[in-house]
């Protein structure tokens, strides 16, 4: 699926594995993650399929840099993704599944896991408050405000996961708080 996210991306226009880097992390890794080296090893992959084609650029007093387009095959492969009837709406989620057997533990170690997750998922929710992703500047990148659109809904969408996650969160943490008053009581 990432190859496929990196192919919307190149769609765009030309770019360099960093351009991609830096709009992946600004855009998609609202609902995607992705490490720098999968995002490069897939343009790699790309590459290979003959979905893109790259070209070195060379340039005075810094490294060359490789700067990837996409080929009508890979616009083909992303328009087949794009029709696929597999919406993908089945839910694989490792913090549920680890959640439901958190039984193991004492309550007290799951009231500090779930801080824990409360304490990174701040961090993330914070992030995308403070400095919150600039769509004007993709709507020019890409000149095309229709397609700029889609990249707006998928922001916001990370935007009220963060929120319902936070939420969710809170409520796991209040409902082991008064189990373990009620406890205490006894």
């Amino acid at each position: 699926m990432l190859k496929h996210g990196i192919l919307g991306l190149l769609n765009y226009g030309s770019m360099t594995g960093y351009d991609i880097v830096l709009i992946f992390k600004d855009s998609l890794s609202y609902f995607w993650h992705a490490q720098t080296s999968q995002i490069y090893r897939e343009l790699h992959t790309i590459k290979k399929n003959g979905w893109a084609t790259d070209e070195t650029i060379v340039q005075d007093g810094k490294p060359d840099k490789k700067e990837f387009t996409i080929t009508e095959k890979g616009r083909e492969e992303l328009r087949r993704w794009l029709s696929e009837d597999n919406i993908g709406l089945k839910i694989r989620s490792p913090l549920m599944m680890k959640t439901f057997f958190r039984g193991e533990f004492s309550l007290e170690e799951n009231i500090d896991y779930f801080e824990k997750l409360k304490h990174e998922s701040y961090g993330f929710a914070h992030k995308m408050t403070v400095t919150p992703p600039d769509t004007e500047k993709y709507v020019r990148l890409i000149n095309d405000p229709m397609k700029a659109l889609y990249w707006k809904m998928t922001i916001e969408y990370g935007l009220m996961y963060s929120k319902m996650y936070g939420e969710w969160l809170d409520n796991c943490l209040k409902q082991m708080e008064e189990l373990k008053n009620e406890n205490s009581d006894n």
